[in-house]
């Protein structure tokens, strides 16, 4: 799967162009070399009443990344996580502590990703996890319970 890139002032400038040569959003996606779906999106939330302007488009797409706000954990809440899932406690129930005393809401799922991505980084808090040997299923698997082996379809028979 490649990885997630916006589109360029050039790519801009570049849609521009073929929409002014009248060809379609697939056509200009393939030109491009980017989604369809990219192309849609952009000249959904770029134009305005006079059509699509690559430099304002970019000055929107800019202004979009910079109003967007990533929340941070504080460094003392993420201790308090530290201590607590060394003394056994499970991320579902840090999650719930810190909801009921704090208010504050951190996903257990986040505190799974931070401590798998301390053990990359070749910390050793996943060893204080309750259930170190989870594995954890992955999005877009296919289920292969129930497969019989040298099945033959029903078109092949």
């Amino acid at each position: 799967m490649r990885g997630y890139t916006q589109l360029t002032r050039e790519q801009r400038y570049q849609i521009q162009a073929l929409l002014k040569t009248a060809h379609h959003q697939t056509q200009i996606a393939r030109v491009v070399g980017v989604h369809k779906t990219t192309i849609r999106r952009e000249l959904r939330r770029n134009c305005g009443l006079r059509g699509y302007r690559p430099h304002q488009a970019h000055c929107l797409a800019q202004a979009r990344q910079a109003t967007k706000i990533r929340p941070r954990v504080a460094p003392t809440t993420w201790q308090q996580v530290e201590r607590l899932v060394r003394q056994a406690w499970s991320p579902e129930q840090i999650c719930g502590r810190l909801q009921r005393e704090h208010g504050q809401t951190i996903s257990h799922e986040w505190m799974y990703q931070s401590i798998y991505q301390d053990k990359q980084a070749g910390g050793d808090l996943y060893r204080s996890l309750r259930c170190q040997n989870v594995r954890r299923k992955r999005y877009g698997t296919y289920s292969h319970r129930g497969r019989i082996p040298n099945h033959v379809s029903i078109e092949a028979r």
